[in-house]
């Protein structure tokens, strides 16, 4: 094997992987579209004294290893769920509680469902399983065309688009850490980034939704513009062990919005 090769079978510089606190039980949190694992810091400290914590970056994102991106691997959220299953397997981890944010409550479930014993819960902070409307029964929030503006917008002025969408991710709960999302999506390459972008808002996983046996707890904001509580509401009734808490929030990122009030649900969950 060549150094080459070794870039890319070294999980732990790959996906930039980091541990904290102790204790007998694991949390795998895994941070969402144009995000890092940074974006934890607000929770982790309510949760290190009693879980170890396991923290990493996607490649593409964050401080993972540029150099190990694979455009086809990456445009399907299979691969960003081969990257929590590597991690979880180079750090010999079994029955942890993978926690996701947004599209990694996805990519959470993928692994959950490709490698039952490493993930023995799933904990899922505002999920969308698609975020395309599919009338009449399901309404994810967007149209295709809306997308695709979007996506569009990532080409002609990305700048323009993380102001955008930041506003609209973090809500009137985060508005004072808009400016550090904006910041947090111009660091990512405008590459990658549009790659994560495709897979996270095109992708229909709700078919997946009842293959996933592991306890899951969904926690769902009030007033979320990215996925509104009938998406938290689709996404519970369609799960086979599921509990749904929706807190009263205006944004899409309660973990950096409402750690305290969270934190003790996420506790509670995975000690049960």
């Amino acid at each position: 094997m060549g150094a080459r090769d070794m870039i890319y079978t070294d999980t732990r510089s790959r996906n930039n992987v980091s541990v904290v606190g102790t204790g007998k039980k694991t949390l795998v949190l895994a941070h969402g579209f144009g995000c890092d694992q940074t974006m934890w810091r607000l929770l982790t400290p309510h949760l290190q004294d009693q879980f170890r914590i396991v923290l990493f970056d996607y490649v593409g994102s964050g401080k993972s290893d540029p150099r190990a991106f694979r455009g086809k691997k990456y445009s399907e959220l299979k691969g960003y769920a081969e990257d929590i299953i590597d991690v979880c397997e180079t750090l010999e981890i079994e029955d942890a509680i993978l926690v996701g944010h947004s599209v990694s409550s996805m990519t959470g479930l993928i692994a959950a469902i490709e490698a039952p014993r490493l993930i023995s819960k799933l904990v899922m902070v505002c999920p969308s399983p698609f975020f395309l409307n599919d009338p009449p029964h399901y309404h994810g929030g967007f149209e295709r065309g809306d997308l695709e503006g979007l996506i569009e917008l990532m080409d002609q002025n990305y700048i323009g688009w993380a102001n955008h969408l930041a506003p609209l991710v973090m809500g009137t709960s985060g508005a004072g850490m808009t400016e550090e999302l904006v910041d947090s999506f111009c660091s990512t390459d405008p590459v990658f980034a549009k790659t994560f972008a495709r897979a996270t808002f095109f992708s229909d996983c709700r078919h997946l939704l009842d293959k996933a046996t592991q306890p899951t707890l969904i926690l769902q904001s009030t007033h979320d513009s990215l996925a509104n509580v009938s998406v938290g509401e689709h996404v519970n009734a369609s799960m086979v062990n599921s509990e749904l808490e929706v807190v009263e929030a205006n944004g899409h990122c309660l973990h950096m919005t409402h750690p305290m009030t969270i934190a003790p649900s996420i506790v509670k969950f995975a000690n049960a």
